[in-house]
């Protein structure tokens, strides 16, 4: 398995064209004073290249983006009020169904996004040209850290690359516009010579059916020199569970993923919290749960509607705001997201141990657009000088950077317990932890009182094997506890057993879930389970199914 030193190349040509980038993200200096500044830019450019849009109009856009930075943003919200996707379903239908330019962007975009979740319908995302050269500038900045934290790019791209993306399948309508999932609109992007070192090929992206998929990749992929894998955690350890498998078919001697791609190095992850997968993840590396991590991980905050937030310190749960592509945020505090007319703040606004839902206006025709996720700020970058009176000095404290800690609909609260998905993410991982049992998927939902039974929360997790009574009592009992130092509604509900009782934890088998998600025809891509839910509409059914074959606990 050595490496192509052409595509070594490719890597160090990388890193040459990165340089200029890489030394303006170590300026923590310049984040500090600029990203506010910054990101009025971008609001403003938005707003000029929207200006003859039909929203342009209506909303005056073109007066809007002369203004200064504190009167065009106060006129900004003014004028345009915070909204979700089915607000402007009419819209997106014109320009995806009619392909009608100028609607809520200037031309006619071409490609659209179809994202869904759990339980809910279908959306489709506008995806413009600009938005695809946004995208491409965070992925660049994804090896701009990775080069940050001292992974040479030329050792990296001198083996293979893997995505672990959606199908790449798009459907074509009369008038042109085309719709799949955001990694087959990417997909035709990768050209020479980056397709020199992606996998798993366009003829394996293109497959929709998740096991087919997984099946093709590992088989694909066994004999190469894989040296950094993208995708959720999920879906890469049911691949690597694959190809060790396939590798043990062969007569290898293969314990663990380094077995069998001795280079691979470095893990490029998003879409759901690490924590809990990441005593598997070392497993499945290293062979113990408690052993050496793929050396060099990355964290990204990507979405459909555009790319949010990569991680760009090694160990700091912080990911960096992308502030310079194209897109504007503000943060809506969680509390007041459903009020009529709710606050909203920008990044260097925002305040520490406050959550709020993200908001964006995008390089597509997204317009104060709720994305959905709830984030926590861990450093927060200097203020305008207007703000100020002129006077930068001790102004902020660095990059903007935040976590992700839950979906606003995604909480707890059927008893005053008010939990969020960074509680139960938290627990679960330190529940492992302490018990020493290997998880994969969970979900968490209230028990409702009935009778003799008194109100409680109940844990639905995959287990790697059926756990001893003693490890599952530790299990819970640390759930429990986390869940108590966390969070002190729960505490109080939880005090001397007089509101609810402790957690019960229903154990399943691995693959559970995904096995749940393709009976209902949402296995892969970015479907995923929510991690908590103020109803039982998934949990039972989840439990259900498990029954029905005999293997749950």
């Amino acid at each position: 398995m050595r490496g192509s030193s052409f595509t070594g190349l490719i890597g160090a040509g990388m890193r040459v064209y990165l340089s200029r980038r890489i030394g303006l993200l170590n300026n923590h200096k310049y984040w500090t004073r600029n990203t506010a500044g910054i990101q009025r830019a971008q609001l403003r450019n938005l707003l000029r290249s929207a200006s003859a849009t039909e929203t342009g109009r209506k909303h005056n856009f073109a007066s809007l983006a002369e203004l200064d930075n504190t009167a065009m943003l106060e006129e900004y919200r003014r004028s345009v009020p915070i909204a979700d996707w089915y607000a402007h379903q009419s819209e997106f239908a014109r320009m995806r169904e009619q392909g009608e330019p100028d609607v809520l962007w200037g031309g006619v975009v071409r490609d659209f996004a179809q994202t869904s979740g759990t339980t809910a319908g279908d959306k489709f995302i506008p995806v413009s040209s600009l938005m695809l050269r946004s995208n491409m500038l965070a992925s660049l900045d994804i090896f701009a850290h990775l080069s940050r934290a001292g992974v040479s790019l030329a050792g990296l791209l001198s083996g293979k690359s893997l995505f672990l993306g959606g199908s790449s399948s798009l459907h074509e309508n009369e008038k042109g516009i085309r719709t799949g999932d955001l990694s087959g609109i990417v997909t035709p992007l990768i050209r020479w010579p980056l397709s020199k070192i992606y996998l798993p090929g366009p003829e394996i992206a293109l497959l929709s059916h998740w096991p087919t998929k997984i099946d093709a990749m590992a088989k694909r992929c066994l004999d190469e020199d894989v040296r950094m894998v993208s995708g959720m955690p999920s879906w890469a350890l049911v691949l690597f569970d694959k190809v060790i498998q396939l590798a043990r078919e062969r007569g290898m001697a293969a314990a663990t993923i380094r077995d069998v791609w001795p280079n691979f190095s470095t893990f490029v992850h998003g879409g759901v919290k690490y924590a809990p997968f990441d005593q598997r993840m070392r497993q499945i590396y290293s062979g113990d749960a408690m052993g050496a991590d793929v050396p060099h991980r990355i964290e990204l905050y990507p979405a459909s509607e555009g790319f949010v937030a990569i991680q760009d310190t090694p160990g700091e749960r912080g990911l960096r705001l992308c502030s310079d592509q194209h897109n504007f945020f503000e943060f809506v505090p969680l509390e007041s997201i459903d009020s009529a007319d709710p606050p909203a703040f920008t990044c260097e606004q925002v305040e520490k141990g406050q959550r709020y839902v993200v908001v964006m206006s995008t390089c597509a025709g997204l317009w104060r657009y709720i994305l959905g996720d709830v984030v926590e700020f861990d450093t927060i970058p200097g203020r305008l000088p207007s703000e100020v009176g002129g006077d930068l000095a001790g102004s902020g404290e660095g990059p903007c950077r935040l976590r992700i800690v839950g979906r606003h609909r995604h909480f707890i609260n059927a008893f005053g317990e008010n939990l969020i998905v960074e509680h139960v993410e938290t627990a679960v991982a330190e529940a492992a932890g302490a018990s020493g049992l290997i998880i994969g998927e969970f979900t968490a939902a209230p028990i409702y009182p009935m009778g003799d039974r008194r109100s409680g929360l109940q844990v639905a997790v995959e287990m790697n094997a059926p756990p001893s009574e003693e490890s599952l009592a530790i299990f819970a009992f640390a759930l429990d506890a986390s869940l108590k130092r966390q969070n002190v509604d729960y505490t109080t509900k939880r005090t001397d057993g007089l509101g609810m009782t402790a957690p019960t934890i229903s154990t399943l088998p691995m693959g559970s879930f995904h096995r749940w998600l393709e009976r209902k025809g949402k296995l892969g891509g970015q479907h995923k389970i929510p991690r908590c839910a103020n109803h039982r509409e998934i949990i039972e059914p989840l439990i259900a199914e498990a029954v029905t074959a005999g293997v749950s606990g």
